[in-house]
């Protein structure tokens, strides 16, 4: 079908987050014509400010959410048989605190987390005495016993970037760096004005179905973009983490219980660092500056300090992030009592459909477009099956191995790259590291070396193949090797790129 000179696609999505790559994904993979508009980089929001979990929910018992809970715990099954590179198992340590909550709430609340779901890879819960077990010797000597269980660790940012990859080879058109102006109804369609955030070219796109899944800006889509008035549908909640250089030697994380209600996170990160987070703090709606603040900076550490033995203060702090969630506004009067569930809304107008996507996890985004997916199909007509369920995400095709099998069947085909790096490059792109890798038989043929373990044949796939521009699109979201490399080496990142992007792409 033709509109005024212009194909009209099916599904044309606004965000680059979790939730909208992951609907372009499905409904590509379905058959229908999408088209992903992102303003900046894929997963530049609040979809690479997680805590880095794929998970439950624990604390969102307490708040009665046991379909949500539920439903997350399934999706973990789920997720970590699709992505076995970029999601991997992880052990919690629940040090008890007599003056929080009592040890046999504790077991309860574990006890019905293990079995709210069907749990098929993952170990179940055990108490453990911390002045015997490992585990309790970075903690102060009062914990001296508490629970282990199971979660999974995710790279965020790499999962939005992986549903982003799948989705173009299955036919979507992603636009990253491109901001919708303008969307109105058209003679029965959306009408859809984007504009090239390096050029300035503006494009006029026609789709039937307009997902507005924009997170943070849903709103700001609904009443600028669209023209909706003053509607306001989300609470803006700030969570900010904190990273330290590695506060422990082994690979299981913590979970602290705070005075104030709130729990903690403390996660081993990138092999010599720990993440720890998260606050929860209402943000307000200025989106353009999005930092942790010195009070929550503080309250990190103030908290942290509390279990572990050796203090943590400000200036131990190496990097630090923060996101805003777009939690559905329900009326709670704490933030952190706000449903972390997603709302799915639709309006349909002059033949043509509107979907507004409010709050969700990063652990549910693919039930979520599933979901959205439902609301489609009864408007355009069905086309396929649901299929993301059993379908691997690019490069987590393992077949009957594990990650740690892989690995070491690619360090035996390329036995001159150093064991470190090539777990790296195994742990973010899993199969897919036989394209960086192609007929590399020697350290040279990776060509310049950034320093860090980073080469120019990475760059050029992460150009190529992922959407990377910038220098801070690779060294923070694509990987984290931002944390280690010089000033020096990323001011050299950025000069090859700003020489070689525009013919890389052309080249593509």
């Amino acid at each position: 079908m033709m509109f005024d000179g212009e194909d009209i696609f099916d599904v044309f999505v606004i965000g680059g987050g979790i939730n909208g790559v992951g609907t372009a994904r499905d409904a590509a993979g379905r058959g229908y014509s999408v088209c992903l508009c992102e303003a900046n980089d894929l997963a530049s929001g609040t979809s690479s400010a997680s805590s880095k979990l794929i998970h439950g929910g624990l604390r969102y018992l307490e708040h009665y959410e046991f379909g949500l809970v539920r439903k997350a715990l399934e999706e973990r099954e789920v997720l970590m048989t699709i992505a076995p590179h970029i999601i991997s198992p992880m052990r919690f340590i629940l040090p008890h605190s007599k003056a929080l909550r009592s040890w046999w709430l504790l077991r309860a609340g574990l006890f019905l987390y293990d079995h709210l779901a069907r749990r098929k890879h993952l170990a179940g819960t055990r108490s453990i005495k911390l002045n015997e077990d490992p585990s309790g010797n970075p903690l102060k000597p009062e914990f001296k016993k508490g629970f282990e269980y199971s979660d999974c660790w995710v790279d965020d940012a790499r999962l939005v970037v992986l549903n982003a990859i799948d989705a173009s080879q299955k036919g979507a058109q992603i636009r990253v760096r491109n901001k919708v102006t303008k969307a109105q109804r058209q003679n029965g369609v959306w009408a859809i004005t984007s504009k090239d955030t390096n050029t300035g070219k503006e494009t006029t796109t026609y789709a039937k179905v307009l997902v507005n899944a924009s997170g943070p800006w849903v709103d700001e889509v609904l009443n600028l973009t669209l023209s909706y008035g003053q509607r306001q549908n989300v609470r803006q909640v700030r969570g900010s983490h904190i990273v330290v250089r590695a506060l422990f030697d082994h690979g299981k994380s913590y979970i602290f219980q705070n005075s104030d209600g709130r729990i903690m996170f403390a996660i081993p990160y990138e092999d010599d660092f720990t993440l720890i987070g998260t606050t929860d703090i209402d943000h307000g709606n200025n989106l353009n500056k999005i930092k942790i603040s010195d009070q929550e900076a503080k309250y990190i550490c103030q908290y942290a300090s509390e279990y572990f033995e050796k203090p943590i203060k400000t200036d131990d702090i190496i990097w630090s992030y923060s996101g805003v969630r777009p939690l559905y506004d329900d009326g709670a009067s704490e933030a952190q009592e706000a449903t972390r569930d997603y709302v799915i809304e639709t309006e349909t107008e002059d033949q043509s459909l509107l979907i507004n996507i409010f709050g969700g996890k990063i652990t549910t985004y693919r039930k979520l477009s599933e979901g959205i997916l439902e609301k489609i199909e009864a408007f355009l007509g069905k086309r396929k099956d649901t299929w993301t369920h059993k379908a691997s995400l690019p490069g987590g095709d393992l077949g009957y191995k594990s990650i740690h099998d892989f690995t070491r069947t690619v360090q035996a085909e390329f036995p001159f790259l150093k064991q470190k790096y090539v777990e790296r490059l195994a742990r973010l792109y899993g199969t897919n590291i036989k394209i960086i890798l192609h007929k590399v038989t020697c350290t040279k043929d990776l060509g310049q070396d950034f320093g860090s373990g980073l080469y120019q044949r990475e760059v050029e796939y992460l150009i190529e193949h992922e959407w990377a521009t910038t220098a801070e699109d690779i060294l923070f979201r694509r990987t984290k090797i931002g944390l280690v490399m010089s000033t020096k080496n990323a001011a050299e990142l950025e000069k090859f790129l700003r020489l070689n992007h525009a013919k890389l792409v052309k080249s593509k």
